[in-house]
């Protein structure tokens, strides 16, 4: 299932896959789409002990890269939504970003219903 996230200045295209149980997201767009990080998310029960989900996440990152945000905010929800491992791997590029734009794309990633 592939879907489109329409910024003002570009878009994401963000693909998920169950393999059996487990959730495989590709993150991609801007200028240049590339493997930046790869987020493993696994569910597991708050530390709170008030019986809801929470996950615990592991990254792996390329030097240099800061793709980690889009990613680990997708694999969280994610593996907190479906209660499933899930992996978020891809990347986000483009020259000399603004402040402003690299806020849109995390508020539009925080609100992506995955």
């Amino acid at each position: 299932m592939e879907s489109e996230i329409i910024l003002s200045f570009t878009k994401i295209m963000i693909s998920k896959k169950f393999l059996g149980n487990d959730l495989l997201i590709v993150v991609e767009g801007g200028d240049r789409p590339h493997i930046g990080t790869a987020v493993l998310a696994v569910p597991r029960p708050s530390l709170t002990g008030d019986g809801t989900i929470s996950t615990t996440a592991s990254v792996l990152n390329v030097t240099g890269h800061k793709d980690e945000v889009i990613c680990r905010i997708l694999a969280e929800k994610a593996s907190k939504k479906y209660g499933v491992t899930a992996v978020c791997i891809g990347g986000f590029h483009i020259d000399n970003m603004e402040t402003g734009q690299i806020k849109e794309i995390v508020s539009a990633i925080q609100n992506f219903d995955i």
